[in-house]
């Protein structure tokens, strides 16, 4: 399908609440890097710990190629700075203590296959045993970034193995030129109302200030959020795909 007629039929999905979509599963959150968990699921993180449902959120990444030229900010520093501010935001989303889990993969080189694909596995794997965990959530598979499409790979194959629900969550793809052709049937799913949470998911997406040009500022070619993305998420909607 093209982007656009992609992009359309996400807007049309069924509009629903969050019980809808959970049907009493507790969820467990992939996010490739420190802020997609705040971007792309902010407002069902906000209304699953209003619910008394928190979800296990794990960082799959370090974050540390945001700005690999910076001095002030070597990746050490920038490692520790992402995850705080991933803290910061998720605790402002409501989420408990004890509930957040960085695996700490190399940035932009989060595995597809091999040794340390199957051990990232085992460990998502053991958090949605140990914690009841029996849906996951995941970026979508098309979406632009190499660790995106790692953590979807990752997450088909948990999904699988413990024979519990997957469901995407678009970030880049929004993103995508509208004559980008992707290998994708019509799109089924939900789109989530966050009208009550849309204030709080902003707060918690500007936490993440190592991603907005203002914290590090030796690296001219460092990474910032570009507003074509951010206009997106301020949409009181969040869009939700089911295979």
């Amino acid at each position: 399908m093209r982007m656009d007629a992609v992009r359309h039929a996400w807007n049309e999905l069924p509009l629903v609440d969050l019980e809808a979509i959970l049907q009493g599963r507790v969820p467990l959150i992939l996010a490739p890097h420190p802020d997609d968990e705040s971007i792309g699921c902010g407002g069902l993180i906000a209304q699953c710990c209003a619910a008394g449902n928190p979800p296990h959120v794990v960082i799959l990444t370090d974050g540390c190629q945001s700005h690999p030229k910076s001095l002030s900010h070597p990746p050490e520093r920038l490692r520790h700075l992402r995850e705080e501010e991933a803290r910061e935001a998720l605790l402002l989303l409501g989420l408990p203590h004890g509930r957040t889990w960085f695996l700490g993969q190399t940035d932009s080189s989060l595995p597809c296959a091999g040794p340390g694909f199957s051990l990232a596995a085992r460990r998502i794997a053991g958090i949605c045993e140990q914690q009841g965990c029996n849906i996951i959530f995941s970026t979508w598979r098309h979406d632009p970034h190499c660790d995106h499409v790692a953590a979807a790979t990752l997450a088909e194959h948990v999904a699988a193995r413990e024979g519990i629900p997957l469901v995407s969550y678009p970030v880049w793809g929004w993103t995508l030129p509208d004559d980008a052709e992707v290998d994708e049937p019509q799109p089924r799913g939900y789109r989530l109302d966050i009208k009550g949470e849309l204030e709080l998911k902003q707060k918690a997406i500007m936490t993440h200030a190592t991603q907005y040009g203002g914290v590090i500022t030796d690296d001219l070619e460092g990474f910032t959020l570009p507003d074509t993305l951010l206009s997106v998420f301020r949409r009181p909607v969040e869009t939700f795909l089911v295979s």
